[in-house]
């Protein structure tokens, strides 16, 4: 019984309850991350994908495969940022849904591709869920995978 007391008070000692956002403001502030982010996205920013993911990001594309962080952000660089304006193709969120567990937060939404041509306009949905944690006062992915909607 003394070894759980005294793991509890090791616990509250090193985690503030006090310090922890609201969740009404934590999903103000996750949901705002996520369409700064969609919109950084779709000019492909090195600095917008640095900040959003974390470093030990673990991410299963829709096409199957997984990788982290370092290898998402050389296909970032290597693509470069898309400077033409107006932006023919771009990414939106919609259907956000957040939990929290904890300090941490589980995303749930639906990635929405859209592209404009002279031939109309298409659009692409991909279901995605991200976990998130947060550190100095922002929220970052650790964990991400996109899946394709299916038809």
């Amino acid at each position: 019984m003394k070894t759980l007391i005294a793991l509890f008070l090791a616990l509250c000692s090193t985690v503030s309850w006090a310090e922890q956002p609201s969740h009404e403001q934590a999903r103000k502030d996750i949901t705002k991350t996520l369409h700064t982010f969609m919109e950084g996205a779709s000019i492909n920013s090195a600095a917008i994908h640095d900040a959003f993911w974390a470093d030990e990001l673990v991410y299963t594309s829709s096409s199957g495969t997984r990788f982290g962080k370092a290898e998402l952000m050389s296909g970032v660089h290597a693509s470069g940022e898309i400077t033409e304006q107006p932006l023919t193709s771009y990414y939106t969120a919609e259907d956000i849904e957040i939990r929290f567990f904890g300090p941490t937060a589980v995303v749930n939404f639906t990635l929405v591709g859209h592209t404009e041509t002279d031939a109309g306009y298409s659009r692409q949905t991909f279901l995605n869920s991200g976990v998130f944690v947060q550190r100095n006062n922002r929220w970052q992915a650790v964990n991400w995978n996109a899946t394709r909607t299916a038809e």
